[in-house]
């Protein structure tokens, strides 16, 4: 299709469909009981009720943009400093001496450098959950992939993708599995060893899949510019820093409870040594971040608009009104077609609530006591959830993430549904055997 509508309009259309949708969709609400000393609110089952409150006027749904876009500052401001670091970086020219580096020892090893990529994403999946940080990585990662003769599809899909799968599989995501863990009353990281083998079958099923994508469609090698010199000393060390950044980024996340902004201040740090060491001078290296946020400032900006949609459905007050609607009916049929069933109602919810973290704290109450009555262990439960909201990050418009990264790339998301639609299915697939398997095998 020519023409097809961008991000930003996708987005905007969401926005209105989700106005639209308050005045067809019978509102509701959970009662809601806040823990003052952890400050965690949670639902109390089977407290729904249909109530009657006020719409949405126009003028509230305008004001639902930029209410959006602040409601995710944090998340703005670590892509917009991200992204001038990276530039910054890229504009010293360690980034093309690294990647030259990098493609000349792979050279002749496309399949092995698209196993390690993908490996490393999905590593950064797993432990932490990693989705917008790859927004400020892309165009770095489309030099490479362009350096080896992958299309754009196989960058995202063994970058992007790659970190949502791990996301979803993971037995220690601490924006999903932890918090869902946690909202159904289990031990942290238990049922590990279960996720652990689903793990390493959907990372071998997803590997294999990029492989045989990325043999049927090469493309010519485009050769980095201004890669022809060797590396030299600055490089190295803005190199080294760059590694160490991520190591120090990742103990803060998981040891430090560090959150969007610590990791923003990191790598604004690392981009001012970065440009001073790559003798870009104080005034070059300002112009550099500068020219950075203005390659990032439309992703930025996505990642808050659709921050949007979620709040005109909960202003709205049909969010648990469309909880109610999917998983009420799963009381009434097995236990076994009740988990594939919820699995798939967790990937239809997450159109509407692209906050993942989000829709565990939401459903897990409502769930966990259905789960208790239908003879589905929690365990099984959180499964159901992991796999069906996480993975549909790989195709929900609502998710700023993913449209943002499109944007990056220049691929409207109609072509890009075509290509990501089959490698989900496949994993959909696999968490449905999985659930079936733990049902079976009484996981708990």
């Amino acid at each position: 299709m020519k023409n097809f509508p961008n991000a930003f309009v996708i987005i905007i259309s969401a926005v209105l469909l989700a106005w639209v949708l308050t005045y067809i969709i019978p509102q509701g609400s959970y009662q809601r009981i806040t823990n003052e000393q952890t400050g965690i609110t949670t639902v109390v089952n089977d407290s729904y009720q249909e109530t009657e409150g006020n719409h949405l006027s126009a003028f509230e749904v305008m004001l639902s943009i930029p209410k959006g876009v602040a409601g995710r500052a944090d998340v703005v401001v670590l892509i917009l400093l991200l992204g001038g670091c990276f530039y910054v970086i890229e504009k010293t020219g360690a980034l093309s001496q690294g990647l030259h580096k990098l493609v000349k020892i792979l050279k002749g090893k496309e399949v092995v450098s698209l196993v390690i990529v993908s490996l490393l994403f999905t590593a950064a999946g797993v432990s932490i959950g990693m989705q917008e940080e790859v927004i400020a990585m892309m165009p770095v990662l489309l030099i490479f992939g362009k350096s080896m003769g992958f299309n754009t599809y196989t960058t995202i899909y063994m970058s992007y993708g790659s970190t949502v799968l791990g996301s979803s599989f993971s037995p220690s995501n601490p924006f999903g599995v932890i918090i869902a863990q946690q909202e159904a009353g289990l031990a942290l990281l238990s049922g590990s060893g279960f996720r652990l083998i689903v793990l390493g079958i959907a990372f071998l099923l997803w590997v294999l899949y990029l492989i045989r994508y990325a043999k049927n469609n090469k493309v010519d090698k485009i050769e980095a510019s201004g890669s022809h010199g060797k590396m030299d000393l600055n490089a190295k060390i803005i190199l080294t820093l760059l590694c160490l950044t991520f190591v120090i980024v990742l103990y803060g996340l998981l040891m430090l409870d560090w959150g969007f902004m610590e990791m923003s201040a990191t790598f604004f740090v690392l981009g001012i040594i970065s440009g001073l060491l790559g003798k870009l001078g104080v005034n070059g290296t300002g112009e550099a971040y500068v020219n950075g946020f203005k390659e990032m400032i439309f992703a930025a900006m996505i990642i808050g608009l659709a921050n949007s949609i979620s709040m005109v459905l909960k202003e709205g007050m049909i969010i648990d009104s469309i909880v109610y609607g999917l998983f009420g009916p799963l009381k009434y049929l097995s236990a076994s077609v009740s988990g594939v069933l919820m699995m798939v109602s967790h990937a239809i919810l997450h159109f509407p609530i692209p906050s993942y973290s989000g829709q565990a704290i939401l459903t897990m109450p409502i769930l966990v006591p259905l789960s208790d009555l239908i003879g589905i262990s929690r365990q099984t439960c959180v499964l159901a959830y992991q796999y069906g909201a996480i993975m549909g990050d790989l195709i929900v418009p609502t998710n700023g993430a993913l449209m943002a990264i499109l944007a990056v790339c220049g691929i409207p998301y109609n072509k890009w549904f075509r290509f990501a639609w089959k490698p989900l299915v496949l994993m959909l697939a696999l968490g449905g055997i999985s659930i079936v398997a733990a049902v079976y095998i009484g996981y708990n």
